[in-house]
């Protein structure tokens, strides 16, 4: 995960309308005695002519790691008259204490006294807003919930509602093999890195062996909740939309893991409440890939102006939703544009929304229902390898490859070339009746764009663990042999479908590495009755799209000054042993290293993720994470290196996570921790 500065076209903004102050280091004391590191960007003025807030509360390192990327976004609002701040969670970056898991009671509790303390300072004038993407999405929404009377509004981007159905463990009640370890291996090396001597004294060591000993790996816990207890249940916002009665925008994009919950935070929320979704991968739109990327800080503006300021800005006259519809492009594992449209609705779901329903027979999409088929859907355990990430960051080798690679590996239905364009927005599905041979079982499916030429663009997909069919939390293991109806929602999508292109779907019971396969290997026999369709929410075009103003040009603040100590760079390999039949998918990334050159830090960090698979074989499924950090100044210097593992056998998961702390060429710090985690009904 790179929080770098990425090149775009975009303005950078030296002056603005306030003369602005920056508060490297201030400490906020939490009720217990621990104590929050936050930086603070100010008007000058503040004191004698107070803001309004924005807070951003992370746990990523203020310091060092977002320095970046915070440089260009905090002084922006500062300087149009705000005091934004940028806050380390408890037990990261400098602050005090442990950080034991995500999304914690304790953390919201924090962000309540966080608000508190920001409604005490002699610059603040009342109302603050919360902004944050990823985690400090989640955060934001979470403590919304908690309705403390200073927070007036919010904007959350890339995060979602539901932390069971839309996050890194699990999906369709599926365990989302190619993220769970990924991410709990990336905290845990997060986790271990020491606080800055220069910001907290000599206690640094000390406290930095504290939170090598006592954080745990996240893993462990989320193995633990393989259904949708009580557990997931905790902050994912869903459970009550009611809970949050402030204004809230939602913001994300199509190439992002987490696109979903917006549509559903539309429905759901009571209050006000606003949805943008552009072509984006997991980033802020003023600098994301694809693009193109828009003048979203000034966006922001317009909405803080409005809740914070209380100015009409018109922000809260226009549609609900704006989203942007992409137009058909040949596949590729990267682009730096997708091209398309933006269009509106004024409310979500939209009123009689058009459903166009495919039929299946053998190898085709139809329009009318064609005699009864039993068609076999056979594991094939290497089928995914060309998937791409599950959460794109914009980098190079993120998307999906060409979708005939995986075509032979699956089952696929394919419809006539389309006599006119095809627009859909929302959530495809594909309904289904069907049996299956074991009681543990998975079913996929990928709606693809099939152009003239042959070639094959994923379109969107989806995932259902079919013993889930019914409830996340209470499922059930299937009969063998049984008849089931079941319905797999795929991830919501804008696309238009030229003339002369066709529709695609190819279904499977197997998608590693996003998918930990079934214990078993699995025939499904899918009947091709009229319980069977693919459901496409085809969109038309309304008169709100042509009214629809254009969003600025991209700007940002100057980024920091910084020095580049090694370049960055990526390679993602799949390679396959014809004589062992193991498919191995091989994604390293060297982050690079860089210096802080205000305050002299230096950080870098590489990650490789090896997934690999044996044809035939289920329980051959390995996933290996590994991480090496470094963090340090002049004769300062440390460093982190992390192995983590998950294997399964039919009835267990094993998970080994080893962790190594240097200080300087000095080892102080080697532990591994080893778990065996029953498997339930995955």
């Amino acid at each position: 995960m790179v929080f770098n500065v990425r090149e775009t076209n975009r303005s950078i903004k030296t002056k603005f309308p306030r003369e602005i102050e920056e508060v490297q280091h201030v400490w906020i004391p939490m009720s217990d005695g621990t104590r929050l590191a936050a930086k603070i960007w100010l008007p000058v003025d503040a004191n004698e002519n107070p803001v309004p807030a924005i807070l951003e509360y992370l746990p990523y390192r203020k310091n060092d790691f977002t320095a970046l990327r915070d440089s260009i976004r905090h002084p922006y609002f500062a300087g149009h008259g705000y005091a934004s701040i940028r806050v380390d969670m408890r037990g990261c970056g400098d602050s005090d204490g442990i950080l034991y898991d995500e999304y914690l009671k304790q953390e919201q509790d924090d962000g309540l006294e966080v608000l508190t303390w920001i409604s005490e300072q002699p610059w603040f004038t009342g109302g603050i807003g919360m902004i944050g993407k990823s985690w400090g999405g989640f955060n934001g929404l979470q403590i919304a919930a908690r309705r403390h009377p200073a927070l007036k509004a919010i904007i959350t981007l890339c995060s979602t509602d539901d932390r069971y159905a839309d996050d890194v463990h699990y999906k369709g009640g599926a365990l989302l093999a190619s993220d769970m370890l990924w991410w709990a291996s990336t905290m845990l090396a997060y986790n271990a890195r020491p606080a800055d001597p220069e910001v907290v004294g000599d206690a640094w060591r000390e406290g930095w062996l504290e939170r090598l000993e006592k954080t745990p790996p996240f893993v462990e816990e989320w193995m633990k909740h393989q259904r949708r207890d009580n557990y997931w249940k905790h902050g994912s916002v869903c459970e009550n939309y009611e809970d949050i009665d402030i204004p809230v925008y939602a913001v994300g994009g199509w190439a992002d893991g987490y696109t979903n919950a917006i549509p559903r935070l539309l429905e759901g929320l009571k209050g006000p409440k606003k949805g943008l979704i552009g072509p984006w991968a997991h980033e802020y739109p003023e600098v994301a890939v694809p693009g193109p990327q828009i003048g979203f800080l000034q966006e922001c503006l317009r909405w803080w102006d409005h809740w914070l300021k209380g100015e009409e800005t018109g922000i809260m006259d226009e549609p609900m939703l704006r989203a942007w519809i992409q137009d058909s492009v040949p596949p590729k594992t990267d682009y730096a544009i997708r091209p398309g449209h933006w269009v509106a609705e004024n409310e979500w779901p939209p009123k009689n929304q058009e459903q166009t329903a495919y039929y299946l027979s053998n190898q085709q999409l139809n329009e009318s229902l064609k005699p009864e088929e039993a068609i076999t859907v056979s594991s094939v355990q290497e089928h995914g390898l060309y998937a791409g990430v599950f959460c794109p960051f914009g980098q190079p080798g993120d998307l999906a490859s060409d979708q005939r690679i995986e075509n032979g590996l699956s089952v696929v239905f394919t419809s006539e070339p389309l006599e006119e364009p095809m627009e859909i927005l929302g959530f495809p599905e594909f309904e289904v009746e069907l049996t299956s041979d074991q009681a543990n079982a998975l079913l996929t499916a990928r709606l693809c764009d099939v152009a003239p030429d042959g070639s094959s663009t994923r379109v969107t997909w989806g995932m259902l663990n079919l013993t889930h069919r019914n409830s996340h939390e209470h499922p059930e293991h299937l009969v063998p042999g049984q008849k089931y109806t079941v319905t797999l929602r795929m991830n919501a999508v804008g696309h238009t479908l030229p003339k002369g292109h066709r529709w695609q779907l190819a279904i499977s019971p197997t998608y590693w590495p996003h998918a930990w396969p079934s214990p078993k290997p699995v025939t499904l026999t899918v009947l091709t009755n009229e319980k069977t369709k693919l459901l496409l929410p085809k969109r038309t075009a309304k008169a709100i799209d042509a009214e629809l103003k254009p969003f600025g040009h991209p700007e940002t603040a100057e980024v920091i000054e910084r020095e580049v100590l090694r370049e960055a760079n990526r390679t993602r390999e799949i390679r396959h042993n014809t004589i062992t039949g193991v498919w191995t998918l091989d994604d390293f990334s060297d982050e690079g290293a860089r210096k802080i050159v205000h305050n002299g830090v230096e950080y870098g960090s590489t990650n490789r993720n090896i997934y690999t698979i044996a044809e035939g074989d289920p329980l051959s499924a390995t996933v290996q994470c590994d991480w090496t950090l470094t963090v340090g100044r002049g004769e300062w210097q440390t460093s982190l290196e992390s192995v983590s593992i998950m294997t399964a056998d039919e009835n267990q998961f094993y998970l080994t996570n080893h962790l190594i702390a240097y200080e300087g060429e000095k080892e102080v710090f080697n532990k591994t921790w080893k778990t065996e985690v029953p498997r339930e009904f995955i």
